[in-house]
């Protein structure tokens, strides 16, 4: 009797008790498949462009050209191949057959044509809101007097800093 409870445990631990050994792993050309489904190079292309803007303003002496190549394609595959561990560290093999499935379809062709701009325009209503909300709490910090007028700590170092106004004792 105990041979079989120890073979069945024994079976229990080889497959898996918590469900993650049963799970199969994607493979590099599932996980490859699902990035092409999903124009991860198109974004890449998009990602190089913005990017070469950002230099070219951060580093005006380096010409706006020298940054267009940021991401070519030799990098572009660089990228997806650091990218593929990842996919199948956090996606099983069926998670990803579903994941090609969706983003197949006509919605998840949708999905991937509009997120871009619903992300972008979310973004921007985020930094209004969370500037807006900011400004609130900061009055009403000043208005309890746990801030000065300036935003600063009324005891802090900077608070006691002498103003540049002409000191009206001499």
């Amino acid at each position: 009797m105990r041979k079989w409870i120890g073979i069945a445990v024994g079976t229990a631990f080889a497959l898996g008790g918590s469900g993650q050994a049963m799970a199969a792993r994607p493979s590099n050309q599932q996980v490859r498949q699902l990035f092409e489904v999903m124009h991860l190079g198109q974004m890449f292309g998009q990602m190089n462009s913005q990017m070469a803007g950002i230099m070219g303003q951060a580093v005006p002496c380096v010409p706006a050209s020298y940054w267009q190549n940021f991401i070519d394609a030799s990098n572009s595959e660089q990228l997806l191949g650091k990218m593929v561990p990842v996919y199948q560290a956090h996606f099983t093999a069926e998670d990803v057959a579903g994941l090609l499935k969706f983003y197949k379809s006509p919605l998840g062709q949708k999905v991937i044509t509009q997120m871009p701009i619903t992300m972008a325009q979310g973004m921007k209503i985020g930094q209004q809101w969370g500037r807006q909300r900011g400004e609130a709490m900061i009055k009403e910090l000043q208005h309890k007097g746990t801030l000065d007028a300036e935003g600063r700590c009324p005891g802090s170092p900077a608070a006691k800093l002498p103003s540049t106004a002409p000191d009206p004792g001499h």
